[in-house]
């Protein structure tokens, strides 16, 4: 079938309840050693906040934000307003936008593991330039490798795991890549806490041990069994076949072989997947994967992790303080993935996403509130109120860690029919990492610019994206990964678009 063909896409018809198999230790072993991939973002968004508020780093490197923030007088919103800090810690996911793009075709050519593989090394890299840098450039440089690592890694690993799980399971397993992250969260916010005591050079060693996830990841890549679905996609059908029987525990796979065969035979029929994604019949996947790490984005999260402990020196903090705070909001969130890992196979992820909406969009509203009438220009916020803005970021932080965290990923791994699931799956990394770097430039400007209303601006999109989930995401729990496109074919609104 042609590349410009009307017609279903993956497999022709449906054989979900022909499935067999159980979960298998083999399944999850490889599921738990890929998510490792997820560290390397979280641990970079843990620690890009902590090392910007220590006093030695910004000295060396941003001598004018070190003046600012020691200025007794200077406006509690706008201290760390500096572009080149911003530059530093956005610069890394400008590099992996375009390192995700650039991981499609070799994640399609050569399998998932080799893009995990590429991904590990360059954060290596990254990470021993970053502890090394002697000068603002060199400090870059390692931000850009860092930023390959992690649009490499993001892009394969959602996708090996999807396609390693089975059905019924595929929602947990996959969250194990959000899980990773988050855990890389905390872990990062405590070394954070531990490396600012050691001064001068303490933020060196923060930044080094990047490179232990790095290095787990790479040796992970090179040990992983591939996916069936990429080796029969690459004609290995009689070794896609053992991974497949291996991984599903039964040599009765027949069900699920056809359908990847089926879906590999599409998948090879195309040349050009970029081009197909943009056919009707893919509209509905492309618009989930533009709009889910989209909203994913603009629920505000990344820049209360980023800039956690800058935020609560805002609010008034002490320099521990702020960073034990930051730290604790970290616990949170992994905690909090834990919920979506046992109930998104069970509930949903229509219910999680949309009750975690409302839940995020409550807490943002608060917050505002309490830092528009406590929190002037030069003022700090009483202890009372410093201690329920906590509670209230913690409560938002938890809200999307059982929603819009996990699934901001799982959703649009799984959506895709396997011909253009490499394509779109970079789309969907490519515009998670772009939505990063303008919110991580521009979020100490809006901050300066906005001051509470931060929080009502991130409300407003949260608000959006419940709605939008609403009415236009039908419900993945239990469809097999082959047989999503009957799902929109179904659904109320894309089936007018599918035609």
């Amino acid at each position: 079938m042609a590349g410009g063909s009307f017609g279903p896409a993956g497999v022709a018809k449906e054989r979900a309840d022909e499935y067999k198999g159980k979960v298998t230790a083999y399944v999850v072993t490889a599921c738990i050693v890929a998510a490792i991939g997820g560290s390397l973002f979280g641990y970079d968004i843990g620690i890009s906040g902590g090392v910007t508020s220590m006093d030695a780093f910004l000295e060396k490197f941003f001598p004018t934000v070190y003046r600012n923030k020691t200025h007794a007088h200077e406006n509690n919103y706008c201290k760390y307003n500096n572009q080149g800090l911003a530059a530093f810690t956005s610069s890394l996911y400008l590099a992996g936008l375009v390192s995700s793009l650039v991981a499609s075709p070799i994640t399609r050519k050569y399998g998932r593991r080799g893009s995990i593989i590429c991904g590990g090394s360059c954060f290596i890299i990254g990470a021993t330039l970053d502890a090394s840098a002697v000068n603002l450039p060199m400090l870059i440089l390692g931000r850009i490798m860092l930023g390959f690592g992690i649009g490499f890694g993001n892009q394969a690993v959602p996708l090996y795991l999807s396609e390693m799980a089975p059905t019924h399971l595929r929602g947990g397993l996959n969250m194990m890549f959000q899980l990773a992250t988050t855990l890389a969260i905390f872990t990062a916010n405590m070394i954070n806490y531990g490396t600012e005591k050691l001064r001068p050079w303490g933020w060196r060693l923060s930044l080094g041990l990047a490179a232990v996830p790095a290095i787990l990841m790479t040796i992970g890549g090179i040990l992983l069994p591939e996916t069936p679905n990429s080796l029969i996609e690459r004609g290995k059908l009689e070794k896609g076949k053992k991974v497949l029987e291996k991984i599903r525990g039964t040599t009765d796979v027949y069900a699920e072989l056809q359908d990847i065969i089926d879906a590999s035979e599409m998948s090879n029929s195309i040349e050009h997947p970029f081009r197909n994604i943009l056919e009707k019949r893919n509209r509905p996947q492309l618009v989930m994967a533009i709009c889910m790490p989209t909203f994913q984005i603009l629920t505000g999260i990344n820049s209360i992790l980023f800039y956690a402990p800058v935020l609560f020196q805002t609010m008034g903090f002490g320099r521990n303080a702020s960073l034990y705070s930051s730290a604790v909001t970290g616990a949170v969130l992994a905690s909090s993935t834990f919920i979506s890992i046992a109930t998104v196979d069970k509930w949903g992820r229509r219910a999680l996403l949309i009750t975690g909406g409302i839940q995020m969009v409550v807490c943002q509203v608060i917050v505002a509130i309490i830092l528009g009438l406590k929190l002037g220009s030069e003022s700090e916020l009483s202890k009372t109120y410093s201690i329920l803005v906590v509670v209230i970021i913690c409560l938002f932080v938890a809200a999307f860690g059982w929603s819009w965290g996990p699934l901001g990923w799982t959703v649009p791994s799984e959506i895709f029919p396997l011909e253009t699931r490499s394509a779109g799956q970079s789309i969907t990394v490519a515009v998670n990492l772009f939505f990063t770097f303008i919110i991580g430039q521009t979020f100490l400007f809006l901050l300066c610019a906005l001051k509470f209303g931060i929080f009502l601006f991130f409300a407003g999109w949260i608000t959006i994206m419940t709605v939008f989930v609403y009415f236009f995401l039908p419900e993945t729990k239990g469809v097999p990964i082959e047989e999503m496109i009957f799902l929109w074919k179904r659904h109320w609104f894309w089936k007018r678009i599918m035609v």
